[in-house]
């Protein structure tokens, strides 16, 4: 088994790390984190060879749920905190598991024990979590900074993402404009694309928000949103074929 840990407390990592070699002397330790800004290219670089990730959820410089928004991180995370108050929020970011510290060895077996579960047997046996970890995890919420607090978008509540510059944004159902660190070409891969269509290389707009669309020069759509937005969003040219299957239910997740 292949470990991540994020976690910015010394004594915790030693724990963690002798509990993982009592677990199972194989057991793989790829590397710690103890900071956002060290999780966003542990997670970039290693997530993919990960089978689990451990994590904390308060770290030195904000939340560790910050770190997963940024890299897209869709693996198994068994969480281990003092804060017993970010359980539902854990559990949405695929979240197996939550251990409120001080944890115990046997506490922290049953969590590995749990996900060895998930992993070999039956889809039967877990149907909704097997199923979540089965899956392709589209992003469920994105977290934003407004002046300095730390909010959490959901992703059902977003009606558009564009890019302005070297900025992306989203505008919420309410006409919210905020800031997001997504590339558009990251935004492709982690949204639900039954919901989401990127029509133009700066707009990316949820079926949610069209009230209609009208034919435009060139070949090309004009779509009016049913949210309040300055610009023209036009469907580029190449994109209208795709864009016309989008909304006759016909394009399929990849």
């Amino acid at each position: 088994m292949k470990v991540l840990l994020i976690e910015d407390e010394i004594p915790a990592i030693e724990k963690v790390t002798h509990f993982l070699a009592k677990y199972d002397p194989d057991c793989e330790l790829l590397g710690v984190a103890k900071s956002i800004a060290e999780a966003v290219p542990l997670l970039t670089k290693l997530g993919p060879q990960a089978d689990v990730l451990l994590m904390d959820v308060h770290l030195e410089d904000g939340l560790s749920f910050q770190a997963l928004d940024r890299v897209g991180f869709f693996k198994p995370v068994i969480f281990i905190t003092a804060h017993s108050q970010y359980a539902l929020e854990a559990f949405k970011a695929n979240g197996i598991d939550y251990l409120v510290k001080p944890i115990s060895y046997a506490a922290f077996a049953a969590s590995l024990d749990k996900l060895r579960q998930l992993r070999d047997k039956p889809a039967p046996l877990h149907p909704q979590i097997w199923q979540q970890l089965s899956k392709p995890a589209y992003k469920e919420r994105f977290m934003v900074k407004i002046g300095e607090h730390i909010h959490s978008v959901p992703t059902q509540s977003v009606r558009i993402f564009f890019a302005e510059g070297k900025n992306t944004y989203l505008i919420r159902e309410d006409g919210r404009k905020l800031i997001t660190d997504y590339k558009m070409e990251t935004l492709e891969e982690i949204l639900n694309p039954e919901l989401f269509f990127r029509v133009n290389r700066s707009h990316l707009i949820h079926l949610d928000a069209i009230k209609d669309v009208l034919m435009y020069s060139n070949s090309r759509l004009k779509i009016n949103p049913n949210f309040p937005y300055p610009e023209e969003i036009i469907v580029s040219r190449d994109r209208v074929n795709g864009f016309k299957q989008w909304l006759d239910g016909e394009r399929k997740s990849e």
